[in-house]
């Protein structure tokens, strides 16, 4: 094994991360200024594009407590980013799912980390429903975070404690 391959790890899947970041902070930028707010605009009959703020955390957990719970937000996904950062560059580049899943992690978090430092909030626009039952609103970054936790379980499942495809020596 070289010494190039032997160094590489999951900080390589960081663009990654960017991409989301991008993503998200384009996409919320076109829902604030397109949408208004709290005002459905029908795409699916289950899939409705709605501006929300959420000052909470998933599913709108604490968000009536006063305030205070935007700087607990942002001091844990600080600490969450910081984490994620330390586990990627100590994760080998392969598995490319273990990687991949920490970036999309991580571009989540900061997407999410930005609103809440800048806005004082989470924008969230994405409304899916069926038969009067409303999923909490979301965005792209809670999209990322999703699939990069599935990618996180998939790997402890299936790929040997983040190891996979590694060789024992």
């Amino acid at each position: 094994m070289s010494i190039a391959a032997k160094e590489a790890s999951a900080l390589r899947w960081l663009w990654v991360s960017l991409l989301v970041i991008l993503l998200d902070l384009g996409s919320k930028y076109l829902a604030q200024n397109m949408l208004e707010y709290a005002n459905p605009v029908p795409i699916l009959p289950v899939f409705d594009l709605t501006l929300l703020y959420n000052k909470g955390a998933a599913f709108s957990f604490l968000s009536g407590a006063g305030g205070w719970q935007r700087w607990l937000f942002i001091l844990i996904a600080l600490g969450v980013s910081a984490m994620l950062l330390i586990w990627m560059r100590k994760t080998p580049l392969k598995p490319w799912w273990l990687g991949v899943g920490l970036a999309l992690l991580l571009g989540g978090a900061l997407g999410n980390l930005y609103d809440r430092i800048v806005l004082g909030h989470v924008v969230d626009f994405i409304s899916v429903h069926y038969a009067g039952w409303y999923f909490p609103a979301f965005n792209l970054a809670d999209s990322a975070i999703t699939l990069g936790a599935g990618l996180l379980i998939f790997d402890m499942l299936f790929g040997g404690s983040g190891s996979a495809g590694e060789e024992k020596q």
